[in-house]
């Protein structure tokens, strides 16, 4: 048996997130329908790095499976791309230790939320981006709020409250605004993050960025750990999953 890293990069706007769920379209269901025609039946367990939502997209999410074939690593990604829907793509197969693994060894994550802040947005943009109707935030008061953001804290107050997880201690090791044209970008990097985190925070830092909350909030929300002291979840076709670090 091998173990095979993949890179894949996924269109979000169709699925009812990456985890398989009974009855839904989802990114794990498609990889692994394909990787048991692959294996003549057999089925192939296909873990990631992390599970997405409905209409999240991911341009550099990683999986890994185990396989016997013998096909070279060269060759695999075309082997999976030929069979596979074309709102995912496997940008590249290596073959790792057997004990890598694209969840438990992941060490960093890097996301990207976007906001189309066109008087008219693009229809070709509606999956992708979440319209504002021209409103354009100041960003510089947006950049001054997240240094309360960088850092270990206890981030109860920006994860969805019917999450199991107990330990809500997190590092943000990075957090920029930047602008893409008309479209306004938050990159955000951290060992790890809280289930809806980015999109809270993107939420949270929008309304600073409008004016309903101002730059000394963000400390104080963050030092409540209450989830209602926060900002509205900002809408998933906004978020990309960009890159998974590993050690």
């Amino acid at each position: 048996m091998r173990r095979l890293k993949g890179i894949i990069s996924y269109d979000g706007t169709h699925f009812s997130g990456y985890q398989v769920q009974p009855r839904e379209r989802t990114v794990q269901a498609e990889l692994e329908r394909v990787l048991a025609i692959m294996h003549k039946g057999e089925k192939v367990k296909v873990t990631a790095s992390g599970r997405t939502d409905a209409r999240v997209h991911a341009t550099g999410q990683t999986v890994h499976f185990d396989t016997p074939l013998a096909i070279p690593v060269e060759k695999y990604s075309k082997a999976l791309n030929v069979q596979l829907p074309r709102d995912i793509r496997v940008l590249s197969i290596e073959e790792v230790a057997h004990d890598f693994h694209a969840r438990y060894s992941v060490t960093g994550k890097r996301y990207r939320y976007i906001w189309s802040c066109e008087p008219i947005q693009s229809p070709f943009r509606r999956h992708y981006t979440v319209e504002t109707n021209g409103v354009k935030p100041n960003v510089e008061v947006m950049q001054e709020a997240a240094k309360a953001i960088i850092g270990t804290h206890d981030f109860s107050c920006f994860c969805a409250a019917n999450t199991s997880v107990k330990d809500k201690v997190r590092t943000v090791t990075a957090l920029q605004f930047e602008w893409q044209g008309e479209e306004l970008h938050m990159v955000i990097e951290g060992n790890g993050f809280l289930y809806n985190m980015v999109r809270i925070i993107a939420g949270t830092l929008w309304e600073v960025g409008i004016g309903r909350r101002t730059i000394d909030n963000i400390a104080l929300v963050i030092a409540s750990k209450d989830r209602d002291q926060a900002g509205k979840t900002a809408s998933p076709q906004g978020l990309y999953l960009e890159k998974v670090f590993y050690s």
